[in-house]
């Protein structure tokens, strides 16, 4: 039997409303774009910036959606060692793990912008936007999952346990 997750507070709840929808669009906008400039191809003709549009949603809906899986708690871990412990250990082990990551996270943030703000003076062949709106995908996306992870450390130190926070 499913249960639920505890709703999260609602500028959180907000937020992710905001990355799903943004992933969901930009997806659905990668595959739109993509499928129409097959079909023009097929006709003769090129939907010239339809190449480096499509790398930046990819990019960002990348990121976007890493903050999306970081807010339900779906990356990838490996928990067969954790599973072990006992709950006491288990809860610490959960609390380490998101320490590191928002570590992690903090430094993709701050390079990111660094990236970002270095890329500015390139620029894309075709749009002719500057490459610093691809890169921004990279620190925008990091902030976002931070939030996400940083709220989540809190529900741990507060003893809440990973059924609550996520749902089972």
């Amino acid at each position: 039997m499913y249960i639920p997750p505890r709703p999260l507070p609602t500028p959180l709840r907000l937020l992710a409303m905001v990355i799903d929808w943004l992933a969901i669009l930009m997806g659905a906008g990668i595959v739109t774009l993509v499928f129409l400039d097959v079909l023009m191809h097929q006709i003769g003709f090129d939907i010239a910036w339809t190449d480096d549009f499509t790398q930046i949603l990819m990019v960002w809906v990348t990121f976007l959606g890493g903050a999306a899986a970081g807010r339900r708690g779906e990356h990838v871990a490996i928990t067969s060692l954790v599973d072990l412990l006992p709950a006491r250990l288990h809860c610490w082990t959960e609390g380490l793990a998101q320490l590191v990551a928002a570590a992690v996270l903090v430094l993709l943030v701050w390079k990111g912008i660094a990236i970002a703000q270095s890329a500015s003076a390139d620029h894309f062949s075709v749009l002719g936007w500057p490459m610093s709106v691809e890169y921004a995908g990279l620190p925008v996306g990091s902030a976002a999952t931070l939030v996400f992870v940083l709220f989540d450390l809190t529900e741990i130190v507060r003893g809440v346990p990973r059924h609550a926070r996520y749902g089972e």
